[in-house]
């Protein structure tokens, strides 16, 4: 019995990468604070591009500090969110079309979120990630930091708890 041949990888890197910008885009809140998305396989960055209006004191200039916790938190429903549709789009229970057309997965809502500050967030581009540390069927933890221009030197660590919607 013959395998079938493999998809291109192009078509795959393709797919994944119209599937996380259906994701992204389905959260208007995404785009109001500038966040956008790089993909390496099945890890995302989350990139929040400087602007004006994400400074919280003009005198220092620091981001605010509900922006940096805005981004820590989209950050880590991201990741989840991903998470879920990868594993779905490989499966194949879920396509690319069903997404664009709007039939996303529910969003995990959050349980608790809690964030440290380490230091003051300045003003240019910051970058995030999150690691799921336990996904269940109905409860997630999710840690996320972000730096800005060493990783080694985070400004902002969460870690965040989510009840994860039944898939219907």
């Amino acid at each position: 019995m013959a395998r079938p041949a493999p998809e291109p990888v192009q078509k795959v890197k393709q797919r994944r990468d119209a599937a996380l910008r259906a994701l992204a885009q389905s959260v208007p809140y995404i785009q109001f604070l500038g966040i956008a998305f790089e993909r390496r396989g099945d890890e995302l960055t989350a990139v929040l591009t400087y602007d004006d209006k994400l400074i919280g004191n003009p005198f220092l200039p620091a981001i605010h500090g509900g922006v940096t916790a805005a981004f820590l938190e989209v950050t880590a429903i991201m990741a989840l969110s991903w998470q879920r549709v990868w594993d779905q789009m490989e499966s194949g229970a879920l396509d690319v079309a069903m997404l664009e057309a709007g039939k996303l997965p529910r969003t995990p809502k959050t349980i608790d979120f809690t964030v440290d500050y380490l230091r003051t967030g300045l003003p240019r581009d910051a970058y995030a990630r999150a690691s799921v540390t336990r996904a269940g069927r109905r409860y997630a933890s999710v840690q996320a930091e972000a730096w800005q221009d060493n990783r080694a030197r985070p400004f902002a660590h969460a870690t965040a708890h989510f009840l994860v919607p039944r898939d219907d």
